[in-house]
């Protein structure tokens, strides 16, 4: 009998564990299944959010060139864990990239350059000896009076360097006014970026990028592709200059202006770090009236991007005869709020 109930156990057990094999298997296979289901979600949602924003002319304005989307649609794809990751640990550098591209007057998505610069690496050294998280050369570092050599390099300081990043990128703004064009510009040179453009014959990046080197244009669509990643979406500084005057227009002519406010006022671009405050007192204008007609206006300057400031027609030619002394005292209330704030 007990060797009847020893090989009854036997069989049993082999019985028990094989059963879990199989339930093992099952759930295994179940997982797996789930995975690439989410993962072919995850991957239909990028390729269908970039096209669905894409469709509409009005959304288009504001998101992505069509002429981009197929190569966005590839980098986030390869390059989208990575992303995800620096959401997290990149955090502290994107907070000083943030707060000095303010203060110098950048949009702040321009630290996504520094992205694909040097993935945030500080110690990064490029074939042409760039260093840094914004890989600055010897000689642009020394201009702006950071040190280099004999053990010391400030070119991998994250706040040195990027200061010295916001000059420049502020320098190639004043020039090209364009913010795709800086990139460029940034990748590839100033001198090779005017002679695109006077070989094409267009300032419109879409239009000049083949005279431009493959790196160089490959530079620009990798900064879309990861401000895309970062913000979901588009932005100014992935717009060309004529699609952000459209973007801009498309914003104040969407206001709910009566027929004789659109009759009696009128568009003018303005560019620098303009008060509302003082041009609506310049121009003896109600500060209602010009924040309804002017949404998001120090805002949007402060971002170091043009605005179509509506006025009154009458007041055109005040605006234009004064428009120095109006800038002159706008940076000296800003200069005193700062003051005051410290």
């Amino acid at each position: 009998m007990k060797k009847i109930g020893s090989f009854t156990n036997i069989i049993f057990t082999s019985f028990k564990f094989k059963l879990e094999v199989v339930v093992f298997l099952v759930f295994a296979l179940a997982i797996m299944s789930f995975k690439n289901a989410r993962s072919n979600i995850s991957n239909f949602n990028i390729k269908d959010s970039i096209e669905e924003k894409n469709t509409s002319s009005k959304i288009y304005s504001i998101q992505l060139n069509q002429m981009v989307v197929p190569f966005v649609q590839d980098y986030v794809r390869r390059q989208g864990k990575e992303l995800e990751q620096m959401k997290t640990w990149g955090r502290p550098y994107f907070r000083i990239y943030d707060k000095i591209l303010s203060q110098y007057g950048i949009p702040k998505e321009m630290k996504y350059l520094s992205v694909i610069e040097s993935d945030l690496r500080s110690g990064l050294v490029s074939s042409a000896g760039a260093v840094g998280p914004w890989q600055l050369m010897n000689d642009e570092a020394k201009k702006y009076g950071l040190k280099v050599g004999k053990g010391i390099d400030d070119r991998k300081d994250f706040y040195k360097s990027t200061i010295v990043a916001a000059k420049l990128l502020k320098g190639l703004y004043d020039e090209f006014g364009d913010w795709l064009l800086v990139i460029a510009a940034y990748n590839g040179g100033e001198g090779r970026v005017r002679q695109a453009i006077q070989k094409s014959g267009s300032k419109n990046f879409w239009d000049l990028q083949y005279y431009l080197k493959e790196e160089t244009r490959t530079h620009v669509k990798k900064f879309i592709a990861t401000h895309y990643f970062f913000e979901g979406s588009g932005g100014i500084t992935t717009m060309t200059a004529a699609e952000t005057r459209n973007y801009l227009s498309s914003i104040i002519t969407t206001q709910s202006l009566s027929e004789e406010e659109l009759n009696s006022t009128i568009v003018t671009e303005v560019n620098g770090r303009y008060s509302s405050s003082v041009i609506a007192n310049s121009l003896l204008i109600d500060m209602d009236e010009f924040n309804k007609w002017n949404p998001g206006f120090d805002k949007t300057l402060a971002e170091g991007q043009k605005y179509l400031m509506r006025i009154p027609k009458d007041r055109l030619m005040i605006f234009e005869s004064k428009k120095g002394d109006i800038l002159i005292e706008s940076i000296k209330l800003l200069l005193e709020g700062s003051t005051s704030a410290k």
